[in-house]
């Protein structure tokens, strides 16, 4: 029996890391919405690996915190061990990440989602959509309840359809033993939505009280931490070590032995999975010259024995596993709580979708995270705060809110997946941004939050919080560069430094340009430096400083990308039309409809020859005007 159970501004459709966002942006934009989730005990579940962050992927958390989003916060409130990634390479490539309390993390966010105003959340399972002449009006729930919306977000996760497999086994399941969500896959593929089979895999949980720690090298947390948030400046905590081990050539004979066995191997799972993260079957048999590999052991979270087997994805059967795991130095006589498994699920092709994240062939209906073919939290996140901003966008009948690669990671991420589309789930990694020496971790602020204040995201607080940081950058750096030090006064130091002395005086400015000073080193003769000076502001100075020219020649190349991005194509060009692209550049442009020349011409199909013959085209349109 259905009724009517009430109308919103945004529906959001799961609480995953997606739908936390896109529903706590509309309500902080000021706009009523409503979560639905298919248990309320799956609210931004870390239902895989207990971590934040990471390579590439750090960069997205910062960049969805400065845009006003959770992530970042949450994390901050509720890791056990941070750790930035990549320090012996250049700013560009360094990524944070951090080992969450899995239960605490799950906890605060839904906690924050129950306080947040204009935001109601609801366990439900959505069944089916309400459209009307290709128009989303709302969703209709498995109990019959019947919500209306004036915007609507898909982020459903790993869920529909999904499916698990260990061994032999395989039922209907979502993550972590939840529900699967049935029926909704019917009725979008009845509404037109093209629809793929993708898989992602988890490996084994261990009991913490049976690994012999004495065998494995410990790895802890950096002594300085950096928060993830543009919020908080200082975070002291008691971390939590993770541990270091190999599996042994015996574990490699376990496996071999049992690959007719592995889901992956019998053929039982014919979907795509995650090619960066791959199952350790696959690492036996894509490295079988590797007599063993390395894993981590993470934990869980502060007030549990579960322990998470980095590196040993499965799909083995359960006995196999537990064999496995106890020829594995450390585990010998380890018990296993959880197995490892794969998971089979639906999702779309994002092709499908507009750069705001609307599909093009059904109106005010937006998709987030792994549904649009990514993996990650972090991928998830990031999707689902853009799609909650353009949903209030679309209903304020506003351009909707577009970054391009040359702005953010998030720019990379959407327009790889919209524009390239994805035949495995996507990840994102630093070599896909092509200017990530601008578009670096520690400076997703300047880049953003003034764009997100502007919407009305960003808080105030957070806005005048970024203001002041900015304005003691360029006071520091117009400092460090008027302060210049005699000759007597600085060779002293640039001894102790095996650093080349000078004749004529330095400036405080060109000392730090020398690969061995470093802005800490000079406070032993910077006798003017404010004390209030944060690590923040150092190290946004020393960056500008050391790598200007780098930066300077990449800004160039935005600028050509700038232009290349700036011609606009009319989603009502007949490309069939134009002579001279070829028969395949025709079809990929009619059916993606690329909304500017540079997406065009990062259109898989599309080669320069045929953005040559647009180039053309649009100027002889230009002229005839």
């Amino acid at each position: 029996m259905r009724y009517d159970a009430g109308n919103y501004d945004v529906l959001v459709v799961g609480a995953g890391h997606a739908g936390c966002e896109a529903a706590l942006a509309p309500a902080r934009m000021g706009y009523s919405t409503l979560l639905l989730t298919i248990s309320l005990d799956a609210v931004a579940m870390l239902a895989c690996n207990p971590s934040i962050g990471g390579t590439g992927k750090g960069h997205l958390v910062r960049e969805v915190d400065a845009l006003g989003g959770q992530m970042g916060l949450t994390t901050d409130e509720v890791f056990i061990q941070s750790k930035m990634l990549n320090t012996a390479k250049g700013p560009a490539v360094h990524s944070l990440r951090a080992q969450a309390d899995k239960t605490n993390y799950h906890q605060s966010m839904k906690k924050t989602i129950e306080d947040q105003e204009n935001l109601d959340l609801i366990q439900a399972e959505v069944v089916d959509l309400l459209i009307e002449e290709d128009t989303v009006q709302g969703v209709i729930a498995r109990s019959g309840a019947m919500y209306y919306g004036k915007t609507v977000i898909l982020a459903t996760g790993v869920y529909l359809k999904s499916k698990v497999f260990i061994g032999e086994v395989n039922y209907s399941a979502g993550p972590s033993g939840m529900f699967p969500a049935q029926f909704l896959s019917e009725k979008l593929l009845e509404y037109g939505v093209q629809l793929r089979r993708f898989k992602t895999g988890t490996p084994a949980r261990v009991d913490g009280k049976t690994v012999d720690f004495n065998k494995m090298k410990r790895e802890d947390g950096d002594t300085e931490i950096v928060p993830f948030s543009f919020m908080n400046e200082k975070l002291e905590i008691e971390q939590i070590p993770c541990w270091l081990s190999r599996t042994t050539e015996e574990t490699k004979a376990v496996i071999e032995a049992n690959l007719h066995r592995s889901a992956m191997y019998r053929g039982d799972i014919d979907s795509t999975g995650v090619r960066y993260c791959p199952s350790i079957e696959d690492k036996i048999v894509k490295f079988s010259e590797k007599p063993t590999h390395q894993f981590f052991l993470e934990p869980e979270g502060r007030n549990t024995c579960e322990m998470y087997v980095q590196g040993m994805s499965t799909s083995l059967p359960e006995e196999v596993q537990l064999r496995m795991y106890r020829t594995m130095i450390g585990l010998e006589n380890v018990k296993m709580m959880r197995p490892g498994y794969a998971i089979e699920y639906d999702c779309i092709d994002p092709t499908q979708l507009n750069l705001s994240l609307e599909m093009k062939e059904i109106r005010n209906l937006f998709c987030a995270g792994q549904f649009n073919g990514s993996s990650g939290y972090e991928e998830a996140a990031a999707q689902g705060l853009m799609a909650g901003i353009n949903a209030v966008l679309k209903i304020r009948g506003e351009d909707p809110f577009i970054l391009d690669r040359a702005q953010a990671y998030i720019g990379v991420l959407i327009d790889d997946l919209v524009t390239k589309g994805t035949n495995e789930p996507y990840r994102m990694m630093t070599s896909r941004a092509e200017y990530r020496l601008v578009l670096r971790q520690d400076n997703a602020d300047e880049r953003l939050t003034e764009m997100a204040y502007q919407i009305g995201l960003a808080s105030q607080e957070r806005f005048q919080r970024y203001l002041r940081k900015k304005e003691q950058v360029e006071n520091e750096m117009k400092r460090l560069e008027s302060t210049v030090l005699p000759p007597d006064q600085i060779n002293p130091f640039l001894r102790t430094m095996n650093s080349t002395e000078v004749k004529v005086g330095l400036s405080l400015k060109d000392a730090i340009k020398r690969p061995e000073i470093t802005y800490a080193s000079l406070n032993e003769i910077d006798t003017e430096r404010p004390e209030k000076i944060t690590w923040e502001v150092a190290s946004q100075c020393e960056i500008r400083i050391k790598y200007q020219g780098y930066i300077n020649k990449q800004l160039k190349h935005v600028e050509q990308f700038k232009k290349i991005e700036k011609k606009p194509l009319s989603p009502e060009i007949d490309y069939h039309a134009i002579k001279g692209l070829r028969l395949e550049a025709q079809e990929k442009l009619s059916n993606l409809k690329p909304i500017s020349v540079g997406q065009a011409s990062r259109i898989t199909g599309v080669s320069p020859a045929d953005i040559q013959v647009l180039l053309v085209y649009l100027e002889q349109q230009r002229r005839m005007k």
